[in-house]
């Protein structure tokens, strides 16, 4: 899961002082890849900037509600993409991976939409806000699960099987177009995904917590959660590696899949920002736009 370091809390702590000069640091951060990410979605730059700006506001505005449960990059973009969902959701762009405009994906209906309602003042969806400690320890035993189920596809380099699975339950490939994305048999695929599956449901039996949750479905309910953590998306290290050309034959040959293939619009924003940052491009005004719009909200001591 992407939890919050401990330089994300100091720097949250000191936004919360009022801060501006560490607001000032957030701001400068985040800018870039955010920007990245709405401008792969919207049809004009003016309104990703629009988007973006409304996104620090709505983050500095509910600072109090943010509860730590994840990275702060997590959260922005969680808030971005709610913020973009409500804009266009007539116009079903709201897909996470590139590779959902391309094949058909399993619809989740709006209850497992987990960056609905994250930053309501009464949120009722999604891993920050269940309300009932049942159901609460039923999604951190299934995060649990399938953390173990990611690293360690990822420890023993069998990047096969974390592509498969990225297509099945990140992105809601079909097991017919996961075959042919993979090059492999869809029975091939049905007993990769059977296995998969089991080993989750094996660790949340191990945990004491019953593995059904009454009346959710428990595919809609993983895939929810895969996106709201991200669970396997590279580090911005490993990205950056990616883009410098610096990995690993395997991991390249991943990093790739996640980007291109699966086409990943987070980390697709991520590699973005990397690259602008490294051409050196000024976003001066960009970023004197947010400053001006949000310091205002910074509560002083």
């Amino acid at each position: 899961m992407s939890e919050i370091t401990k330089a994300e809390k100091y720097l949250l702590e000191q936004i919360r002082r009022g801060k501006d000069q560490a607001w000032a640091q957030f701001v400068e951060r985040y800018e870039g890849r955010l920007l990245s990410f709405a401008q792969a979605r919207l049809p004009r730059r003016a309104d990703s900037e629009d988007i973006v700006q409304e996104t620090f506001v709505s983050f500095i505005q509910s600072l109090n509600r943010f509860r730590s449960d994840c990275s702060l990059e997590t959260y922005l973009f969680t808030l971005l993409r709610r913020k973009i969902i409500d804009c266009y959701r007539r116009r079903r762009i709201s897909n996470t991976c590139l590779i959902q405009d391309v094949y058909h994906t399993a619809a989740v209906p709006d209850s497992y939409d987990a960056f609905k309602n994250l930053a309501a003042n009464e949120p009722t969806a999604s891993w920050y806000v269940r309300r009932d400690e049942q159901q609460n320890l039923q999604q951190r035993a299934l995060v649990e699960g399938l953390l173990e189920l990611v690293n360690g596809l990822k420890k023993t380099l069998n990047f096969r099987d974390l592509k498969i699975v990225e297509l099945i339950f990140y992105s809601r490939v079909s097991n017919t177009d996961a075959a042919k994305i993979m090059n492999l048999s869809e029975s091939r695929i049905s007993v990769i995904k059977h296995r998969c599956f089991k080993q989750v449901r094996n660790h949340i039996a191990k945990s004491g917590v019953s593995m059904e949750p009454p009346g959710v479905d428990f595919e809609n309910l993983l895939n929810s959660i895969w996106q709201l953590q991200r669970l396997s998306c590279p580090k911005r290290s490993t990205i950056g590696a990616y883009m410098l050309e610096t990995l690993e034959r395997d991991w390249h040959d991943y990093v790739d899949f996640h980007l291109n293939t699966l086409g990943c619009r987070f980390c697709r924003a991520n590699l973005e920002d990397l690259r602008t940052k490294n051409k050196e491009n000024n976003r001066q005004d960009m970023y004197d736009r947010i400053m001006e719009s949000t310091v205002g909200f910074l509560k002083k001591p």
